[in-house]
């Protein structure tokens, strides 16, 4: 799992039966910035990833991606690479809070 923020939608109005109704995300991997270890920054990655929570643009989500991805019971018969199993509220490192949902809102 790793913690991503959700910079996007992707809409596609032709795709496999499976996926009709399934909302997607683009999301951008994020981790931990490795010297100070005070704040998450950008891999400069980009995925796209089935949302079954309502996610939205600017959140920071959690996210399982490969074979895991169709563990969930809304997802066991999708043909997907990753998907939002959970929306962050709070990221602790050391003793420290790196992320605060309430916090990145204001």
């Amino acid at each position: 799992m790793f913690v991503a923020k959700v910079t996007g939608t992707l809409i596609s109005t032709q795709k496999v039966e499976a996926m009709v109704g399934y909302k997607l995300l683009v999301v951008e991997p994020y981790r931990l910035e490795p010297k100070q270890r005070k704040q998450l920054v950008t891999t400069g990655r980009t995925f796209v990833a089935v949302d079954t929570l309502g996610a939205g643009k600017g959140e920071f989500v959690l996210l399982t991606q490969g074979s895991s991805a169709r563990l969930t019971p809304e997802t066991k018969n999708l043909p997907i690479d990753a998907v939002v199993v959970g929306i962050v509220d709070q990221v602790h490192i050391d003793d420290g809070c790196v992320f605060d949902r309430e916090s990145a809102q204001e």
